[in-house]
């Protein structure tokens, strides 16, 4: 039986970033072998990453990153089960390491992701989020990615709680313009303050229209107020009505929240002609953490009686 010393323990737990007891039983499982001794924990750290699969992880973080000419974007959402992990350093720096492998790879999809190589080290992307549910002890889960090419603007709120892309398509004059970075991130900041479902009416789908308008009509239906009035009346009211889903959902008609007295498209307009050429917002993504997951619940005053009982 090989004799397992303190500096072994703390060479592997520095490779492998697992406790010293996890590291000290896999090198005596390995009876002393280095190699042999993380693999034992990588295959113990598949065993608890399928254990943690069913765990509820609605944390975590979205991040983005720049390609270095700036005209490409990546943004993630990798989740976790507490918003502890999500402030983890190791945490944030696989999730930098993802967002690198997807700009060098362009990966169609997340299954595409999963099987290409993590940056320096000899694990898929697969076996390193396995190796970090493992090491950390939470289950996590690389929920979503996009890849945007550009002209862009990136602003990520709250230490990745919201994270937005803004497109522009725009005159060389426009984007040259010392001013153009700063206007740019007012429209990112736009968008994380007042999240919208669409870019501008154009591209309001017509089966929403249709549905919008079909709730004002039965709203005003149900208000004894309109009981009398013609249907063509009732049309006309939710014309002005649909002014305001306008305002409301789509970024170049809400009002602009550094000045209200002027809606986002006229800030785009005003700043395209003070700079001397043409500037159209072209697209806008937002991720916001754990939108739509659902959520753990801790009830405290079970947990409470349950720790009494010990």
């Amino acid at each position: 039986m090989a004799v397992i010393t303190a500096k072994m323990v703390a060479d592997l737990r520095a490779r492998t970033g697992c406790g010293m007891m996890e590291c000290k039983k896999a090198l005596t499982a390995a009876n002393g072998d280095f190699d042999e001794a993380v693999k034992v924990l990588r295959e113990k750290g598949l065993s608890v990453a399928a254990k943690k699969a069913s765990r509820i992880a609605s944390e975590g973080i979205v991040d983005i990153m720049l390609s270095e000419d700036g005209k490409t974007a990546a943004m993630i959402e990798v989740n976790a089960e507490t918003d502890f992990v999500a402030k983890n350093e190791k945490f944030q720096q696989f999730v930098k390491g993802l967002l690198c492998t997807i700009l060098k790879n362009r990966p169609a999809d997340i299954d595409a992701l999963m099987k290409l190589p993590y940056p320096d080290s000899d694990f898929t992307v697969d076996g390193k989020l396995k190796d970090m549910i493992f090491t950390i002890g939470e289950n996590m889960n690389i929920r979503r990615f996009e890849i945007v090419d550009g002209i862009l603007s990136t602003y990520i709120h709250g230490k990745g709680t919201t994270g937005v892309i803004i497109r522009f398509a725009a005159d060389d004059v426009c984007v040259a313009n010392p001013a153009f970075p700063e206007f740019a991130k007012n429209i990112a900041l736009q968008v994380a303050a007042m999240p919208v479902l669409y870019l501008n009416k154009e591209s309001v789908p017509q089966a929403d229209l249709d549905a919008e308008r079909q709730i004002q009509m039965n709203m005003m239906k149900n208000d004894p107020k309109n009981a009398n009035k013609p249907e063509a009346i009732l049309h006309k009211m939710i014309d002005g009505k649909m002014n305001k889903f306008y305002e409301k959902n789509c970024l170049t008609e809400q009002a602009y929240v550094k000045d209200d007295a002027i809606s986002v498209g006229k800030y785009v307009e005003n700043t395209a002609k003070e700079f001397g050429g043409a500037i159209r917002i072209d697209g806008f993504w937002i991720y916001e953490r754990g939108e739509g997951l659902e959520k753990k619940e801790d009830n405290f005053a079970e947990e409470i009686a349950s720790m009494m009982k010990k």
